[in-house]
């Protein structure tokens, strides 16, 4: 990430109850999919366009890929190109 090319900066809690209703074997695999669905309609970005950092991937997949956590807290940076990182804050 370049400081120079941010546009805007906010902070997220994310719920991944959706993530509860997947089989209990795909509940880790559907948490990521939550985050990139709800980070596209609260940033107005396509799902092609996001980023995700794989430190949110292991904070997701530490408990298994059955017990993900209930929520997760992002930070949302949005850069000039048009895409969006997810990171831990």
């Amino acid at each position: 990430m370049v400081e120079g090319q941010v546009t805007e900066e906010t902070f997220l809690n994310i719920p991944l109850r959706k993530a509860k209703l997947a089989s209990r074997s795909r509940r880790a695999d559907t948490a990521m999919q939550v985050i990139r669905e709800h980070v596209s309609r609260h940033s107005s970005a396509d799902l092609e366009d996001i980023w995700i950092d794989p430190k949110i991937n292991e904070m997701i997949w530490a408990r298994g890929r059955k017990k993900p956590s209930s929520s997760i807290r992002v930070r949302i940076v949005q850069l000039q190109d048009g895409t969006t990182e997810v990171i831990l804050p």
